[in-house]
């Protein structure tokens, strides 16, 4: 569980999140909500996947190369994005049993390669974590073995990040920069930003920085007035 005590303008009761905590070994935690649920759940039940392919499906920001990390760390899985894929990158992979293909299926697939991977990994009794932002079902494969290797994949997805997620995220972004949170700035801050992680720690980010040049606490005004110059960047800067 985690709490911020909150200070200042507007402070209120204790913030309390019931989140789950996912240490991601060397990054920032990894919070589970019921967004991710089912998806973390797949990558915890490796080894005992239901197929040798896993494809992880989410829109961006929703976390799928976060979740892909905390396999890559748990299983030294060795990482590859699609568009780098080709069919002497899969012969150097030796005995390399666990691999990340991310964004799939990319705007050039080699399709080829790809199906050799996969069976390199097969052969092994290895395992291949797919990111993608689509379903296999999806994606135009012309190849027809490969297309009968993506059918027997599992698959699982990741939703946009909820309103319980993205709370979490945002005070554990401010708590890792030792900022005090109410639970008036982070419901004023969900309910105008983008919706997805990357939005919340470029946000987090920003606010701290500008936080931090004029010496000023971080209240509801002061993210609202960073939050409106980031939305309309041709507004000259108040601080």
């Amino acid at each position: 569980m985690s709490t911020t005590k909150p200070t200042g303008p507007g402070a209120g009761a204790q913030l309390v999140l019931d989140l789950g905590l996912r240490p991601a070994m060397g990054r920032e935690d990894f919070l589970v909500a019921p967004s991710n649920e089912a998806a973390v759940a797949a990558i915890d039940r490796w080894p005992d996947w239901p197929a040798p392919v896993l494809v992880l499906v989410g829109p961006a920001g929703s976390g799928k190369t976060h979740l892909a990390e905390v396999w890559r760390t748990r299983c030294d899985a060795v990482r590859i994005t699609a568009r780098d894929l080709d069919e002497d990158m899969v012969k150097a992979l030796g005995e390399a049993g666990t691999v990340i293909l991310e964004d799939a299926p990319g705007p050039a697939l080699n399709e080829r390669a790809l199906f050799h991977l996969v069976n390199h990994l097969r052969e092994l009794g290895g395992y291949l974590l797919i990111t993608s932002r689509s379903y296999p079902a999806q994606w135009a494969i012309a190849l027809p073995d490969l297309a009968t290797r993506l059918k027997a994949a599992a698959v699982t997805a990741l939703s946009a990040p909820d309103d319980m997620l993205l709370r979490g995220v945002l005070v554990k972004l401010f708590q890792d920069r030792q900022i005090a949170v109410d639970e008036a700035l982070i419901s004023y801050m969900i309910a105008r930003m983008e919706r997805s992680m990357e939005a919340a720690r470029t946000l987090v980010e920003e606010i701290d920085r500008r936080a931090l040049a004029a010496r000023a606490p971080v209240t509801r005004r002061f993210a609202g007035r960073v939050m409106d110059e980031l939305s309309d960047p041709g507004e000259p800067d108040e601080e």
